[in-house]
């Protein structure tokens, strides 16, 4: 057995007695004022080739929230609820429009009454694959901290999980369905998934007219939109007996009678729309993936759109929105990162000129970098030795000791 004291003392090592060699350079108008200029010369163009690059993204963003409204004839969308934007000279085209009837949508063993959107739109150019179709969403916090935890992990992957599993856990108040003096877990649990986005897309882009894409639907994948990543989190559900489990409230319509071996619910394994909402957005104004086209062109021309209006965002004052967009080598438009590159350098290149006018103006006097050693007793005491052996050395006397 040691004998040695315990010491806390850092053992003498370069790195834990701080020696290790270091670059500390000392900011002079030298050093400083070029590297505003440089900075500013690097990011004023690459911010230039990010605005051009999400320019090139050719896009139709139409707010169709007020649809309901519409009527059974078509009505032009608002001028403030739509956007497009296609690079280069396009002719001028007519407004999106769109129209409401009352319809019935059918799920798996039910059906509920439901109103049909159709948008129609038109392309002034030719859309170059692949071509996506978003769902996008205003005013949606789903960065909220407890909407976030708001989901089992566990249960999503497959695991059977009871009442007393889920009670108390990360998907309270939607954790546990009371009826009377019984009990059934949720499936699956949490605010993530009852406030999942269930309106629907037609799965195909119709033309308007015979002069349209050769009067041919413009088929839409909805599959491969989720990320792969995503995808192996899930597994399907192992209850043995889908009796004893509830959805989600706000899934009632597609589930009046709850869950049976004739209306099982969802696979999570394989509904990629449910992986695509899960992945909750940082931002309240976001934007996900519904379906796509990576095979065809979409050509010039008008088309319209059927949209089941289901999800209600006017109870929190949302919007929401269809987008039809094309991406860059940067991926989807987004100017912002563009504008902020060339604003950071307009800026740099403007205080690099005033700072290096006002130096040749009125030159600071530098101070002796000398004296900004951390161990000033050390230096002075070494000063003064150099001084008196100089001294020593100048006058031919000799040290007594």
């Amino acid at each position: 057995m040691s004998t040695d004291p315990k010491t806390r003392k850092p053992a003498n090592t370069a790195f834990k007695q701080q020696r290790l060699k270091a670059w500390q350079p000392i900011l002079t108008p030298k050093t400083v004022l070029p590297t505003f200029i440089l900075v500013g010369i690097l990011f004023a163009p690459i911010g230039g080739l990010l605005l051009w690059a999400s320019d090139t993204v050719a896009e139709v963003v139409i707010d169709y929230t007020q649809c309901e409204t519409a009527g059974a004839n078509f009505v032009p969308v608002p001028q403030d609820s739509y956007s497009t934007n296609f690079p280069g000279k396009v002719d001028a085209v007519e407004p999106p429009a769109f129209r409401a009837v009352p319809s019935t949508q059918q799920g798996t063993n039910a059906s509920w009454p439901t109103t049909k959107c159709t948008v129609k739109f038109t392309i002034p150019d030719t859309m170059k694959k692949p071509v996506f179709v978003y769902y996008r969403l205003s005013n949606f916090y789903q960065n909220h901290r407890r909407y976030v935890k708001s989901v089992d992990a566990k249960q999503l992957s497959g695991t059977v999980r009871t009442v007393s599993d889920l009670s108390g856990g990360s998907c309270d108040p939607l954790a546990v369905y009371k009826q009377g003096d019984a009990q059934f877990p949720i499936y699956p649990c949490g605010l993530i998934a009852n406030s999942m986005f269930n309106d629907s897309f037609s799965p195909f882009l119709n033309p308007f007219d015979s002069t349209t894409n050769g009067a041919r639907p413009y088929l839409l994948s909805e599959t491969g939109i989720s990320w792969p990543s995503d995808a192996k989190k899930y597994g399907m559900q192992t209850y043995p007996d889908l009796s004893q489990i509830r959805p989600p409230p706000n899934w009632i319509k597609q589930y009046p009678n709850g869950y049976s071996a004739a209306s099982p619910p969802i696979d999570v394994s394989k509904d990629e729309h449910f992986q695509v909402w899960m992945r909750t957005a940082g931002l309240p104004n976001f934007r996900k993936l519904y379906s796509k086209n990576t095979d065809d062109d979409l050509q010039k021309g008008t088309y319209t759109m059927d949209i089941n209006m289901n999800y209600n965002v006017t109870s929190y004052g949302g919007t929401k929105s269809i987008v039809i967009s094309t991406v860059s080598f940067m991926g989807g438009r987004n100017p912002f990162l563009g504008i902020a590159y060339v604003v950071v350098g307009v800026i740099c290149v403007v205080l690099g000129l005033v700072f290096t006018a006002r130096h040749l103006y009125k030159p600071r006097r530098l101070g002796d970098h000398t004296y900004l050693s951390w161990n000033q007793n050390a230096a002075t005491n070494a000063a003064m030795a150099n001084a008196a052996a100089t001294s020593a050395t100048a006058t031919g006397a000799s040290a007594r000791y």
